[in-house]
Order: C-alpha cells, then structure tokens, then sequence
C-alpha cells in the first residue's frame, strides 16, 4: 500500500483454549487486549459474519472518504469464537466479509487484498477488472 494509506497489522495472541476451558472468559480477556491495542480516536470496524455486507467498489468509496476525513481506521478481526461482546460495542459499524465463517487468518489476507483493490479503484490503477 502507498504511504498515505498505510496498513498496519496488529496481531494480538488468542488465549489458549483447551477442552475445560471457559471461553466466555477467553474471549473477554481477548476482547480488552484487542481494545487496548486500538489508538484512541479510530473509526472501529468489527469484522462479523453478520455484519453488513460492502462490495469492493462501496469499499473504494469508503476508503475515499477515510482519506477526506482525516482519522485512523481500525478494523477488528475476532479469533476462533469471534469479537467479544465489548469489541462489538466499541465498533462504529459491522462488516461482513462473507456469510461463511473464515478462519481469521484467512479473513487478513481476504481483508488485505479488497483494500488494495479498492485503492487501486481510486487510483485507476488496472488491479480491479470487474465490469
């Protein structure tokens, strides 16, 4: 990506899950590192399979008007179980990227690659082929 759409991966460990664990709590503790890790005056996207669905071309326009508006985004990316309930919360709105469940790492690489499609709309650059 170019400098001034600069993407940063923050990766925070999922808790170790084993066959007593209590996941309500795993997914609590997980939640407030991944909140720690958000800078304070982010747009927060929560990536759920139940959020609302964009396609890249509505992706480009919403990356233009995150250039326009000058703040940082932060797009949330739960583990095994999902986003926590305060994750979900703190989000300014829910995406989906899909109606399946992918794994997280998939779901990094699937986000990646449609904001550099969607920069490359913007720039008419010939990345996007779409019709």
């Amino acid at each position: 990506m170019p400098t001034h759409c600069r993407f940063q991966l923050k990766e925070i460990p999922a808790g170790k899950r084993t066959k007593g664990s209590d996941i309500t709590r795993i997914l609590h503790d997980e939640g407030e590192r991944l909140l720690a890790a958000v800078p304070r005056d982010c747009h927060v996207i929560a990536l759920e399979r139940t959020g609302k669905a964009i396609n890249t071309e509505a992706l480009a326009v919403q990356m233009n008007n995150w250039f326009s508006g000058g703040r940082d985004i932060a797009l949330l990316i739960g583990g095994p179980e999902g986003l926590s309930p305060e994750c979900l919360d703190r989000a300014d709105s829910l995406w989906s990227l899909s109606d399946l469940t992918l794994a997280h790492p998939v779901a990094r690489v699937v986000l990646a690659e449609q904001l550099y499609r969607a920069w490359s709309i913007l720039e008419n650059q010939p990345y996007h082929r779409a019709s």
